[in-house]
């Protein structure tokens, strides 16, 4: 099994969901990015989830964008996001990783030798918000010869027509989108997460993530108890740029304000 199958079922067994927190790499610089990275599973950390910076990202809201223009400004690309996996997994050979982007890096990258050196790397899954099923031939192929995971989203606004289509596309995990617009600008209600969710199970035996919205220890611990597991981003990302000096630079306050609001979200989840 991979990683990501493994945790899941690890954590079923444990009869708890999944954390899965945010970084954006390179943010605010790579040095202080890999030290939370480093951190994240001690943390509490199920699953880890890093955002490779991009120009044009248009699913992100106004936090995980102003993340990614910082992290291209201390010169993040594709390749030095799979060094910080490589790094990573020097020390952590468990915890899955998955890079959630968008298609132009790779296609510039080449699709090949992107998902040949993500899976050398130790990248478990990928998340790439423009490559719906329909336009994933260039893409799907090579993520699937590699062992990689392609992750993909749903939305409330996914009809039933439609959900088969793409959940038969879907490896390692669902992400339920729990709100339309863009990250981190609102949460979804518990009604209308209690009924999208069984909605989903109908057609697919993969675990549920829920992201977008999801901020607080509380709505974690609700997410990942109506699904599988809970992503927080935004709230995360809130807590790094509280701590940065008014250049933006991380301080020393800045890995411990990202790792205690993920321990905070940790034990929230744990005690469902």
């Amino acid at each position: 099994m991979s990683r990501i199958a493994t945790r899941f079922a690890a954590l079923k067994v444990q009869g708890r969901g999944a954390l899965i927190p945010f970084l954006e790499a390179f943010d605010p610089d790579r040095e202080t990015a890999m030290a939370i990275l480093r951190g994240m599973p001690a943390a509490g950390a199920d699953l880890i989830e890093i955002g490779v910076p991009f120009t044009d990202p248009m699913a992100d809201g106004p936090t995980v964008q102003k993340a990614g223009q910082r992290g291209l400004k201390a010169g993040a690309t594709l390749a030095g996001a799979l060094g910080m996996v490589r790094e990573f997994r020097q020390g952590d050979t468990d915890t899955p990783v998955i890079l959630m982007g968008y298609f132009n890096p790779i296609l510039s990258y080449g699709v090949a030798r992107f998902c040949a050196e993500a899976s050398e790397a130790g990248v478990d899954g990928l998340i790439v918000v423009d490559v719906p099923p329909e336009e994933a031939d260039e893409l799907a192929p090579e993520a699937t010869a590699n062992g990689l995971d392609l992750i993909r989203l749903v939305a409330p606004t996914t009809d039933e027509a439609r959900l088969p289509k793409v959940l038969s596309a879907t490896t390692g995990f669902v992400y339920y989108v729990a709100i339309t617009g863009i990250t981190g600008t609102r949460s979804a209600s518990t009604a209308d997460l209690a009924a999208a969710i069984p909605r989903i199970r109908r057609f697919t035996d993969l675990p549920i993530a829920i992201g977008f919205g999801v901020r607080s220890p509380e709505q974690a611990a609700e997410a990942s108890r109506i699904a599988d597991g809970a992503v927080v981003a935004s709230a995360l990302i809130e807590g790094l740029v509280a701590s940065l000096d008014p250049q933006g630079r991380a301080t020393p306050a800045s890995v411990p304000a990202v790792l205690d609001r993920v321990r905070d979200l940790a034990e929230a989840v744990r005690k469902g």
